[in-house]
């Protein structure tokens, strides 16, 4: 019965009612995810201290750095376990999530040796000076030594367990964690607590990650037969077919953000040349325009299983009226979220911290940051579509597009314009180039349907 519900999901329920069913949980726990990501530089702001607040935002791309795996593995095994679904190819859909289980938990396991390992230069390379090394390892300590493996593995497993449309369950493992990390941050940062400062903030992810892959293998375990998703050793058998399936969407996505980590660490490397109160100011600046990105990537990703599943099942009509509602929702919401953050940036900011040379900073980096937002909304777009239909090379020749050939470049020329703040423009600069290209794209795919 659940598995003819996620048929009818799939196949007719309408269209608006289709996309909110699978994307709405996964907006929802994206969006807690910034909350997560916002507590911890709210609680570590609440310190005062421009040296622990610059520590989360130095650390900020190794994390983002676990999400390479998580594409991987996570959006590679979904997409092929969702497109063996509209192909009615059970054993696919079960090796593909093995697969993708396993390969997460050993390169998780190999992320925290290398980076232990080679500690020293990870620091200079993400713009640690003398001031905040010993708080950014604080924090790297327990969010990437102890950490990475869990960190991934949740993300992982919400992937596979969204991928054949029980995209609840998938949001309700990742915001248990989230929702955990945010009570859990201030006993471990502030001064009535532990009074650990960043290095507290980094001890609550861990443990929060640690309780978000034990709800997703409590619940495998419990819809054990009444499930598709299968993590048993025994079903991790790679055929050439899954390795170039899960790869063909995987890498591409991979490389991709690994190329948005490069960007954050080239944006710190800038920043941190005006001193902490500068890279303070940019971390919390990044962390609020996390909110609206995500609710847009959450979208994107949420719809990933629907568009396919119709992809394989050659249900092209259903697959275009996806997109277009998709995108009508994605663009209105990202251009009133711009609106809002660039005329009220400087209240936002003080949000999070007292100090006003932070807040003077904050403001313009934001009032500037946000006018890449409704821009946005079709490169999401574009690139969670041709990696629901396998087409992994689209998103790679994006993120190769954003950062190598656009954003990285006009952060070296508006920074040398302008000086710092002219590294807030850069963002809209890059994006507005790359959405007049995804509108050209995703229009050819559609006519391509058509035809």
């Amino acid at each position: 019965m659940e598995n003819t519900q996620r048929q009818s999901l799939f196949e007719s329920v309408p269209v608006p009612r289709a996309v909110a069913t699978l994307a709405v949980p996964t907006i929802l726990s994206s969006l807690v995810m910034v909350l997560y990501n916002l507590a911890d530089t709210y609680f570590v702001g609440m310190l005062n201290n421009s040296i622990q607040t610059s520590a989360v935002t130095l650390a900020a791309p190794v994390l983002l750095a676990f999400n390479a795996v998580n594409n991987l593995f996570g959006v590679g095994s979904s997409s092929m376990m969702s497109r063996a679904l509209g192909r009615r190819d059970l054993d696919t859909v079960q090796r593909s999530s093995a697969f993708g289980f396993y390969c997460a938990l050993f390169f998780g396991l190999c992320f925290s040796v290398l980076y232990t390992v080679f500690q020293g230069p990870f620091l200079t390379l993400l713009g640690a000076t003398d001031q905040t090394s010993a708080a950014t390892q604080g924090y790297l300590f327990w969010t990437t030594t102890c950490g990475a493996a869990p960190a991934i593995l949740n993300v992982v497993m919400a992937y596979l367990v969204r991928a054949e449309g029980s995209a609840l369950h998938a949001s309700i493992g990742t915001m248990s964690g989230c929702l955990l990390n945010i009570l859990l941050d201030p006993v471990f940062i502030l001064p009535w607590g532990f009074d650990m400062g960043a290095a507290g903030a980094g001890l609550a992810t861990f443990l929060s990650n640690c309780v978000a892959c034990l709800y997703f293998f409590v619940l495998l375990f419990v819809r054990r037969g009444k499930t598709y998703v299968c993590i048993r050793p025994s079903a991790f058998r790679p055929s050439r077919e899954i390795v170039v399936g899960v790869c063909g969407v995987g890498i591409p996505s991979s490389i991709q953000n690994l190329l948005n980590v490069t960007g954050m660490t080239v944006l710190n490397n800038f920043t941190a040349a005006y001193g902490p109160a500068a890279v303070a100011a940019m971390g919390i600046v990044q962390k609020i325009n996390m909110v609206p990105m995500y609710v847009s990537q959450g979208l994107s990703q949420g719809i990933m299983p629907l568009i396919s599943y119709n992809y394989a099942a050659r249900s092209y009509p259903r697959m275009r009226s996806v997109i277009r509602f998709s995108a009508t929702v994605s663009v209105s919401f990202l251009v009133l979220m711009s609106v809002v953050f660039h005329f009220a940036a400087g209240n936002l900011v003080a949000l999070f911290i007292e100090d006003a040379e932070i807040i003077a900073y904050g403001t313009r980096l934001l009032a500037a940051m946000s006018l890449s937002l409704p821009f946005l909304s079709f490169d999401f777009l574009v690139v969670g579509v041709y990696q629901a239909c396998g087409t992994g090379r689209v998103a790679l020749v994006f993120a190769i597009l954003r950062k190598v050939v656009l954003e990285i470049p006009a952060l070296y020329l508006l920074n040398r314009l302008l000086p710092l703040y002219g590294l807030g423009y850069a963002q809209p600069v890059a994006e507005v180039i790359l959405a007049g290209i995804a509108l050209v794209v995703l229009t050819r795919l559609m006519r391509s349907l058509d035809g």
